[in-house]
Order: C-alpha cells, then structure tokens, then sequence
C-alpha cells in the first residue's frame, strides 16, 4: 500500500461523489495530513476545492504542505483571500518559503500580499539565501530562553510559545541574539527545584551551523549526532534559525534522487516522474546522450585501427562483447562503491592512496579468478564442445590476459575518477557508470588488441 489505504479513498471517493459532506469530514479528521493529500492527488481536480475546505485550519495547513506544487497552485487560484490567508498564516516559516519557491510569479505575488507582515519578512530572509545552503531550508521559528530564566519560567514561556514553533524538545538560551547554549524539555521537567536557573543545566558546548553551509552536509550531522534539530547561526555569530530532523531527510532524499539521476547519465529533474512531461524527460536525458555517444565513437576508430588484427585472427572479434561488458561492470562496481562512500565522508582525497592500493588487490583477484574461468570456458565450449578450430591456446592466453588486465585498470579508473571529481568541485556522481563504461570500452579494446598485435601477429 503506497501512501494511503486503498479502502479509505473509495469510501472518500463515494462519499464525495453522493455529496456526503459531514461523513466525508468526520473521516478526514482522524487522518494525517500527509494521507490526506495522497487522496487529493488521486480525485479529480475540479472536487479538491471543495473537499479541501472540509479540513479544520491546522489540518489544511499540514494538509497542504503535503501537496504536490500543481495541486498547490490550483487550490491557491481558488481560494478567497480570507481562505489563503488563513492556510498561509498557519504554515511555518519554512514550508511557507518552500511554497513560493515554487510558485509562479503572480502566485508568489498573491500569497505574499495576503501573509502577515512577520511572516513576510522572515520568508523573505530565508529567500534570500543560495538554493543549496543551510538558511534556506531553516525555520526562524524556535524556542528561546534566558540564562537567568528560572524553571518555572522556562516552563511559562514554552507554554505561550510553543504553538508557533515547530520543534519544543530543544530549547536555545540566547542572549542579546548570541547562542550560549542548549537545554531540552525533558531537562528542564526533570528539575525538581522550581527556581533553579536555566543557565545552571543548559549545555554550553553546542554544535551549530552556519548560514551559507551546505545543506547536504549539515543533514549529514544531524544523522551522525541524531540531533531532533541544529542553530544556524549568520556571519556574526547571531543565531537566526534552526533546521530540523524533517527538512534534513527532504535534502537527503532530494540528493539521493539527484544522485541515482546523474549517476544514470541523466540532468536532475524538476519534478516526480508522473508530473513530468515527455518533453521534460526528454531535455533531461538527451544531453548525456548525445555526448555518450560522440565519445562512443572512439571505440569505432580503435576498432577500424586494428583491423589488419581482426582480419588475421577473425575469432578475436567473438570476445569484444565480453571484454568491454566485464571492463564496464568492474567499473561501475568501483565508482558506485566509491561515489557511495564520498557521499557518507568515509572517503576523500586525502584517501586516494589507500583507495587505489585496495582497488589494486581487489582487481587482481577478480582478474585472476575472471581470467581461469574464461579459460575453462573458452576451452570447454569453444574449443571442444562448439569444435571452433581456431579457439587456439594462444587465443585463449590473449583473451584471459587482455580480461584481467582490463579488470584491474577499470577498477582503478572506476575507484579514482570520482575521487578527482569531487576534489575538482564537481558532483561525484557525474563519474558514474555510463561515463565510466565509455571510457573503459576504449580502454579494454586497446588492452586487448595490444596483446593480439604483440602474441598473434608475426
């Protein structure tokens, strides 16, 4: 079951379609917001306005959240001003900024005339921030106290603040902006003494961010020191927002999408495979099309080169495929391990020797055992049991010996190029498997027909 139970939207479905509203909004109530949504994808457009208002207000805020950025834009066109000021005014900061990033112009325009003067100027001062950077995916809305705030204070303050924050569980002592410490909830109830001062159990050695940090890394701390939330801190050291657990898996996910995408020698996409048009898909992956195969090419003219080779020994050209199809697996094997462990800061460049080192290892038993069964192989079936006369021993050695040699030097191109790349600044996952596959087919063809040229041709 993929996003929602297949049940509850056939009765929401029915329901809407026999114009039950109370039942319909007697079901909605008991769900979850992102739930909710999933079924809003699924009815038909012109219904969504209608069953949207059924929602109370917090649950169409996280409800819309939720939404697709067209399903968004459509329900923005059809609300009235007092509908969009309500759902906008009960979103967070955060979510608020990610919606308009998304919007079109006159959409941005709409949604900012009608947001409270503090929500418009505190999305306004994250939009202000790269796409890729830690303030633009923070929330300014957190829960701050004073270190000479007593408990019972700390406590009347979480009160009368924590509607509007996003997490509660860390609490942030700050004075005059500048970050002094940390101190959770849990702390803070478990203090006996109703007047002890927050300043006595706060935690000073704090992990903060900062504003123009990359997003991707600062979601790997929050990972590796299973934090619910980090500060962000600006140029100055003032602390201006947190970013959350929930907006770090977001930018996983997006960087695991982009990832998997470049690594398939595709652009990243914009959107979700179902919402994107054919033309869309089409500009994503013709580009590394077209460029794979112009350098595919090269593979043609190493052919042509040596074919005086392939013309005295025309057996050769039975063992390309399995040449360059070996070479480009134990490639991708490599550079997929290696742009894995870039991405979890296992491996960087410093490492390159220690990565080669193994590779070469690695390599040399995949060679060796690669090379004998090929051998067996080429013996058993070509020779005996096919009866191809020219499968010679010589034939064979040259096959096996041009196979691990090609092993050992995919595995070294697949392991090093992505470490380069991203010492170079690029995205490791550039040097993925197609790219990586064009190079060693070169590669393997110049392998094997040096060693015909060298034993078969006198």
């Amino acid at each position: 079951m993929a996003g929602h139970n297949v049940t509850v939207e056939r009765t929401i479905k029915a329901l809407l379609d026999d114009k039950k509203y109370s039942a319909l909004k007697d079901i909605l109530v008991t769900m979850n917001g992102a739930d909710i949504a999933a079924i809003f994808e699924e009815i038909p457009k012109d219904k969504t306005p209608l069953l949207f208002r059924l929602l109370p207000k917090k649950l169409a805020a996280e409800t819309f959240v939720e939404m697709s950025s067209d399903l968004q834009e459509l329900l923005i066109k059809r609300f009235s001003d007092k509908e969009l000021r309500d759902v906008i005014n009960e979103l967070y900061v955060d979510d608020a900024a990610d919606l308009i990033d998304e919007m079109p112009a006159n959409v941005v325009k709409r949604i900012l005339a009608h947001a409270d003067p503090q929500m418009r100027r505190e999305i306004n001062e994250i939009l202000k921030y790269p796409e890729n950077s830690a303030g633009s995916i923070m929330t300014t809305e957190y829960i701050s106290l004073k270190p000479e705030m007593t408990i019972d204070e700390a406590l009347k303050r979480i009160r009368a603040t924590a509607v509007d924050r996003e997490t509660i569980y860390t609490c942030y002592v700050i004075e005059n902006r500048r970050l002094l410490g940390v101190v959770t909830l849990k702390d803070i109830l478990l203090v006996k003494d109703d007047e002890a001062r927050i300043s006595d159990i706060m935690k000073t050695n704090v992990i903060a961010v900062h504003t123009y940090d990359d997003r991707e890394d600062i979601a790997k701390l929050l990972s590796k020191y299973n934090f619910i939330a980090l500060p962000v801190l600006d140029n100055e050291d003032l602390m201006v927002g947190i970013i959350t657990f929930d907006d770090a898996m977001d930018v996983l996910e997006e960087e695991a999408t982009e990832d998997i995408e470049r690594m398939a020698a595709m652009l990243p996409s914009e959107k979700e495979y179902l919402r994107s048009s054919v033309f869309a898909i089409f500009r994503q992956r013709i580009p590394w099309l077209l460029l794979l195969m112009v350098s595919a090419t090269f593979t043609g003219l190493i052919i042509t080169k040596f074919e005086n080779a392939l013309a005295a020994q025309v057996v050769l050209t039975a063992f390309i495929p399995m040449l360059m199809d070996t070479g480009g697996n134990s490639g991708s094997q490599a550079s997929a391990t290696i742009i894995r462990a870039i991405s979890l800061g296992d491996v960087g460049f410093a490492s390159l020797p220690k990565v080669i080192w193994k590779e070469i290892r690695v390599a040399t038993l995949s060679g060796m055992t690669l090379a004998a069964a090929c051998f067996v192989k080429i013996s058993l079936i070509d020779k005996l049991l096919l009866g191809n006369s020219e499968v010679t021993f010589l034939v064979a050695f040259v096959v096996c010996a041009a196979l691990a040699v090609t092993v050992l030097v995919s595995k070294l191109i697949g392991s090093t190029l992505p470490i380069f790349a991203d010492k170079l600044g690029f995205d490791p996952a550039v040097m993925s498997s197609p790219f990586i596959t064009t190079i060693v087919d070169a590669i393997s063809l110049c392998v094997y027909f040096g060693f015909a040229s060298a034993l078969l041709l006198h």
